[in-house]
């Protein structure tokens, strides 16, 4: 059966807020993308929810917080997104809930985006391979948060602080779904993507993965997309509208 084709995302945005839930998540496949948007001239912001502190066997915890913390700002970098903010929440035992929220919504007040990417929250990422629970729970606070942060009557204390209601995203975007309708065109990024990858080295060797080639990984997910787009790399999104009628 031939593959369903993808349609392209609407690009007419000037500012965006990445959330995710670790350092690399955003290299594993949605780099590229970032670098031609901010080629655009967009503002990106990378929202770091927890360090990464939990993700390298052989470190511990604090050493592990401070080397995640300077690669994913070097990748950040490498595709041109200058600020990288890290809350600072427990690697690996988040929690879908009112906290998460509050966390995540604090950050969309204080960015204002039109678009918020996270990553694939479903359960899967397709077939049998299951997704990450922390991944899970980030990606399901960060669509609640682009319809909290609206809300001056929730989290109210951040209203009291000074920041003011964003009811400006129009829609949320996540990278990698299953069941992703959309599509971008990295073909001519896609090289940068690779080098923002690399940029992970102490956690890739902390993977164990031996022989690891960053081009061929991305490849593997780009290239089949971009047939599905009708270009040779390309980066898939499961589109989330907040405005009626889209």
């Amino acid at each position: 059966m031939k593959p369903t084709p993808l349609e392209p995302v609407d690009e007419s945005w000037e500012r965006a807020l990445v959330v995710v839930a670790h350092p690399d998540d955003v290299e594993f496949g949605a780099a590229a993308a970032i670098a031609r948007w901010t080629d655009q001239g967009k503002t990106i912001v990378y929202c770091m929810v927890t360090s990464g502190e939990a993700g390298i066997d052989s470190l511990p915890p604090e050493e592990c917080r401070r080397v995640r913390m300077d690669e994913q700002i070097a990748s950040a970098k490498i595709v041109g997104v200058e600020k990288v903010d890290f809350l600072g929440l427990p690697d690996g035992v988040l929690e879908y809930g009112v906290s998460l929220r509050r966390a995540i919504t604090r950050a969309v007040r204080e960015h204002q985006p039109e678009i918020i990417i996270t990553n694939n929250f479903r359960e899967t990422w397709g077939g049998s391979a299951p997704n990450q629970p922390d991944h899970m729970a980030v990606g399901r606070a960060s669509l609640n948060a682009a319809g909290d942060a609206g809300n001056r009557w929730v989290f109210t204390e951040q209203i009291i602080e000074g920041l003011e209601p964003w009811g400006g995203v129009k829609q949320v975007w996540a990278a990698g779904s299953p069941d992703a309708a959309h599509a971008v065109d990295t073909t001519d990024t896609f090289d940068r993507g690779v080098e923002s990858l690399k940029a992970h080295a102490a956690y890739i060797d902390g993977l164990g993965w031996e022989n690891f080639d960053a081009a061929e990984m991305l490849e593997g997910m780009s290239r089949p997309t971009g047939s599905r787009l009708g270009v040779t790399h390309a980066a898939a999104f499961e589109v989330f509208s907040l405005t009626w009628g889209d």
